[in-house]
């Protein structure tokens, strides 16, 4: 049987000072690049979620040595012994990546320039997320994939690869990315041009690591570095507080009467930060404090209180500085005066579900109506929820959002299929109630 989240209706402010799981992305990032790097890196408050999770084991079936000092159950420090850009030795069988999008598709990147055939898979969740937006700039790169009708499994086999100039379709940070750790395996120089913002992790890690790459406009520029002439040197970072899990008792916080919530240690890296703009347009009170720079990603402790809601829009490049944060965004907007649209944001079809279809049908058990269209949405509010039994769909961010919908109800809701919120957000329920929320897993 499904694991199941109980929400009552808050009746009480949510208030205190909380942290939430660090960033998923850089958590990606930085076993990869950690494992390519030339001795031992070490990564404070690594995000042990169960897609991170998926990519850490994927590293050590290659070979990879890592030290885990499970500093709590939310955030662990590693130490990660690289070695060096061919280091990775040949797994034992396939790589199970379970449903982690971001791990497979970048995993593909730099597998592609390995001296050892292998095969990449995942859940039945993840073998319905399309795979030949990477794969075949990859091809164009010369490796060797086969897709199963363009999805997972993943098949790689050992190729010699070349750069290329590449102007991606859409803005995309995985497809980037995929591209970009290839090219460290190319000869030439890889440039990559991208049609708006998409997050920059991988460029920062990257260039905090040594290697010399340029960003100029919407370009982005890198050399091989198989001549020897650039190494990976190892990581010292903190990673900061995951901006997509903080957006859930951020809105839950703007929406609740009187709430007032610090996060501290949060990622604010621009191109993650839209949820953010989009609070404030609607007339969130959103404050920072103790600023500073970690590992090349910037972070603050930021403040947010509760304030009546108004309507706004978000489309164009504003989309992909929150992509993950849309479905959250679409319950601020069903408690906003008028009506929020937002469009441009197709991607959203091809996440974990199609999260438009999904977040629509399950919003609507509880009485809040979206209006659909092929790239977006619009919502009408105020509506205030009503209490149902809802479904994530096995999906962590729309379970989440159903169980922060919930407290803003006239009754009691139960999310059926809650146990996913652990694959982006571990302890997002004790969390919750650590600043008072009127949840709790069921018996």
């Amino acid at each position: 049987m499904s694991k199941k989240l109980l929400v009552h209706p808050q009746t009480t402010p949510l208030r205190g000072i909380i942290t939430v799981p660090g960033d998923k992305s850089i958590s990606h990032r930085a076993v990869m690049l950690a494992a390519l790097a030339e001795g031992t890196s070490t990564i404070r408050r690594w995000l042990p979620a169960g897609d991170t999770l998926a990519t850490l084991n994927a590293i050590q079936a290659m070979g990879i040595r890592v030290e885990i000092d499970k500093h709590t159950e939310t955030a662990w420090d590693l130490q990660i012994e690289g070695r060096g850009l061919h280091g990775l030795q040949p797994p034992a069988g396939l790589l199970d990546l379970r449903n982690a999008g971001t791990g497979i598709r970048l995993l593909t990147g730099i597998l592609c320039g390995q001296r050892f055939p292998v095969t990449l898979d995942g859940s039945t969740q993840l073998r319905q997320r399309p795979m030949r937006r990477i794969a075949e700039p990859l091809r164009l790169m010369g490796a060797h994939i086969d897709t199963t009708n363009g999805r997972a499994p993943l098949h790689i086999t050992p190729a010699s690869l070349q750069a290329i100039t590449y102007e991606m379709p859409v803005a995309s940070a995985q497809i980037k990315s995929a591209i970009l750790l290839a090219g460290l395996y190319a000869v030439g120089e890889t440039a990559i041009h991208q049609p708006g913002p998409a997050r920059d992790h991988t460029e920062r890690m990257l260039a905090a690591m040594g290697v010399h790459l340029e960003t100029e406009g919407d370009w982005v520029r890198l050399k091989g570095v198989t001549s020897g002439a650039q190494r990976l040197q190892p990581l010292d970072l903190t990673v900061p507080s995951d901006t997509s899990s903080a957006a859930f008792p951020l809105v839950a916080a703007a929406m609740v009467p009187h709430s007032q919530i610090t996060i501290e240690n949060m990622g604010l890296n621009e191109t993650r930060t839209g949820i953010l703009t989009w609070l404030q347009a609607m007339g969130a009170h959103v404050a920072l404090a103790n600023e500073r720079v970690t590992g090349g990603e910037p972070a603050a402790d930021l403040t947010v209180h509760f304030e009546e809601l108004h309507s706004t829009a978000v489309n164009g490049d504003a989309v992909v500085r929150g992509i993950d944060e849309l479905p959250i965004w679409a319950l601020a907007a069903s408690q906003a005066a008028g009506s929020s649209t937002v469009r441009d944001a197709a991607e959203l079809r091809v996440k974990e579900v199609d999260r438009i279809g999904v977040l629509a049908a399950e919003l609507r058990k509880m009485g809040i109506q979206l209006t659909e269209y092929p790239d977006g949405f619009t919502v009408h509010g105020p509506v205030r929820p009503a209490g149902a039994a809802v479904d994530s769909h096995d999906d962590h961010r729309l379970g989440m959002t159903l169980a922060v919908a919930g407290l803003v109800a006239t009754g009691d809701t139960t999310v059926h299929d809650a146990a996913c919120v652990a694959d982006s957000f571990p302890g997002f329920v004790e969390t919750m109630q650590a600043l008072g929320a009127n949840m709790a897993w069921a018996d």
